[in-house]
This record gives C-alpha cells, structure tokens and sequence, in this order.
C-alpha cells in the first residue's frame, strides 16, 4: 500500500513535495510537485512568456532503473508539453502543434524552421514535398527516418508559413533545448537559415555558415539548405546541400 507524506523543508519555505513509500522503497516526486508549482506561477505572470528551462530528473546514472522507460516518458511529457502550449500567438492558428519524430537514441537531430500545412494538419514533421525529399536526401547517405529525430525551432505553423518572429522563436527554444539534452545527439544538422541562426546566434547569411560544422554547447552542428528551398531554387542550392549531407555522412563513418 502507498502512503503520501507532505513534508516542510527545514527552511520554512511554504514548498512542499511528496515522497511515496511502497513496500520499503522511496520515491521522491519533488521535481514533479515542483515543475507544477512552477508552471502555474509561471502561467498566472506570464502566460509561459518566461517560462524557465525545465530541470530534468536525475535518474541517467541511476542504478537499478530502466533507463531507456524513463527517457521514453520524458519525451512523451514533452509532447504532451507541446501539444497544450500557449506561450506565444502561433497557439491561437494552429490545428496540431508539431513536437517532433523519431528515434530518441539518434545520433542525427535535424531541426527546421517550423511546421508548414501538412505538418500543421498531421501533427508530424516534415511530412508534405519538402518532408519527401528530406527522406530522399537521407536514403542518398544511409539514413532513414526512423534513424534520426526530426524536429523544428518553433512547433506551431506560423500563419501563410512566414519565418517565425523573434519573439515566437524566443518562447519556442526551450522545447528544443531540452530534446536535444534528453536525446543527447552525436550531431545536430539544422535545416535552413532560421534553424542555424536561432541555434548559433549568429546573423551569418547560410551561405557563409554552411560548409562547415560549427559546435551548440558541446555538439557538432552542421548547416545546410532546407528541403523546400532545394525543391524552388534546385538548380541553386541542391549542389552545396549535397555536399553538406557528404560531410554528414563521413562525419557518422568516423564517428
């Protein structure tokens, strides 16, 4: 049988968490009791608009857990994040946010610039003409989908499919931080100029930044072309995109 115990911490602060005691052993909810409390506050100031970062539990040295279930549910919790948000205006237009795809253990994180009108209907990434050739794109190094995880700086389709403002982006970033910490990828190869600004904060043009693998915090990042300027501009960007994905691709042999 469980039993729920409300504890004071010895400071005084009126926090509170829970442990839960179950035929011996003890578990600690307090970041979730925490996370909660947070939100809410965060919600009646602010409407999320400076929602801090999400702290993570600290189970990925833990002995005795499964650890593979645990990262499943907290990907699971971000979606369910996701999918409710309304920190910024790009919640008010939406049919589906768009959390992200794929394999959470992947070396390969590719991030674009949000979702367009199939991906807004589908609630998936990458899944109208652009999403068909980006599956091309990686058939051509090796790649399948479901090797890598796919995901967008900002996970709401911005209205006529406008580069979202800074503010949205602003909002929006946390999300994609804390993927990329849970999935802990090898690489990071962001899709078009909005993903690589908004990951290395430069204000480079993607001419000037492709061709070259930069770092975000600790991890290899690698500009290229998004799909859907590829399939309008082809005979413009679809020589340097192949060339991006050839150093993706040696990057993963060498790894």
């Amino acid at each position: 049988m469980s039993l729920f115990t409300a504890l004071r911490p010895r400071s005084g602060r009126p926090e509170y968490f829970f442990t839960i005691l179950n035929k011996g052993n003890i578990l600690d909810i307090k970041d979730q009791y925490y996370d909660i409390i947070e939100d809410t506050i965060d919600f009646l100031k602010t409407g999320f608009a400076e929602r801090k970062k999400r702290t993570y539990p600290d189970w990925k040295n833990e002995p005795g857990l499964d650890q593979e279930a645990l990262k499943s549910d907290e990907c699971a919790r971000f979606d369910r994040d996701i999918r409710v948000c309304t920190r910024c205006r790009l919640y008010q237009d939406r049919l589906n946010a768009v959390p992200g795809k794929g394999n959470i253990n992947a070396d390969v994180v590719l991030v674009g610039e949000g979702p367009g009108e199939m991906e807004d209907v589908k609630g998936e990434p990458f899944v109208g003409k652009a999403g068909q050739l980006l599956t091309s794109m990686l058939a051509a190094i090796q790649l399948k989908r479901e090797d890598v995880y796919i995901t967008n700086i900002v996970k709401c389709r911005p209205p006529e499919n406008r580069t979202p403002l800074p503010d949205e982006i602003l909002s929006c970033i946390t999300f994609l931080e804390g993927q990329i910490e849970l999935i802990n990828p090898s690489i990071i190869c962001c899709l078009g100029w909005t993903a690589a600004k908004s990951m290395l904060g430069s204000d480079l043009s993607l001419s000037r930044l492709r061709g070259k693998f930069h770092r975000y915090k600790n991890i290899p990042l690698l500009p290229t072309y998004h799909p859907a300027a590829i399939l309008r501009f082809p005979e413009k960007y679809k020589r340097a995109a192949w060339t991006d994905l050839k150093m993706l691709r040696d990057f993963l042999k060498n790894m």
